[in-house]
């Protein structure tokens, strides 16, 4: 008797110096959960150049680990979308942020016939601290400019929670080598027509330094919005 192959499930983490977190995050993926909904789970972190020992606590928590030396999220991020495959990919930040238990969740919305579904810090819960007030305010502006230029409805364009259907993440044309990177995919999510959907999630404080830098990253944002907004398209944007 031919037995039946188990959908796959990859959970994907971008990581650059986080070995004080990276173990949790890891430790915190629903893998039995999963596993009772009959899929096949890996884990896959993508190492942004750590210097601190964040490749070698992600491999003895059982994780694969693809090196990426060029420093950059959006690298990291276009790395990984070259090199797996899964029917079902997650991606979230490695910093213990991103409860991973909301993939249970996402995963759901997703089974439902969405194409691409985010993880929404700004519908969910905040803990005290974890957001400043700056940054929520620069998030809500650049959620809005998304919102009037691509005419789709979206609560927190830059939240580092995403999901997708396992055909998505190839076929998205992306360039962004930074934190701009959430914004290139929201941009080629709606410009391609792929069925979008949000969960309200919990957003943990970091217990480390954060990478982005508020005025700077939101500037290179918000040029890709609009970059992308009146970018030509090619043959390339046909699913």
């Amino acid at each position: 008797m031919t037995q039946l192959r188990k959908p796959t499930l990859l959970v994907v983490i971008p990581a650059l110096n986080e070995v004080s977190t990276i173990g949790l995050v890891l430790d915190e993926i629903p893998y039995a959960a999963l596993a009772e909904r009959g899929y096949d789970v890996r884990a896959i972190v993508i190492d942004n150049g750590s210097t601190d020992g964040t490749t070698e606590e992600a491999v003895r928590r059982g994780a694969q680990v693809i090196f990426e030396p060029q420093r950059g999220k959006g690298l990291a991020v276009r790395r990984a979308f070259r090199e797996v495959t899964a029917d079902y990919l997650f991606l979230l930040d490695g910093d213990a942020t991103y409860p991973p238990v909301h993939i249970l969740e996402m995963l759901a919305v997703l089974e439902n016939g969405v194409d691409v579904v985010l993880g929404s810090r700004l519908s969910g819960t905040r803990a005290p601290g974890s957001i400043s007030r700056f940054n929520v305010l620069g998030n809500r502006l650049l959620t809005l400019f998304a919102r009037v230029l691509f005419r789709t409805r979206t609560t927190d364009l830059c939240t580092g929670f995403w999901g997708f259907r396992g055909t998505v993440p190839r076929s998205l044309n992306l360039t962004a080598r930074g934190f701009n990177i959430e914004a290139e995919m929201f941009a080629e999510v709606v410009r391609r027509g792929y069925r979008f959907g949000e969960v309200p999630i919990t957003y943990r404080r970091r217990s480390t330094l954060t990478k982005l830098r508020a005025v700077r990253d939101g500037w290179r944002i918000g040029r890709m919005l609009l970059k992308k907004r009146f970018e030509r398209r090619g043959k390339d944007m046909a699913r």
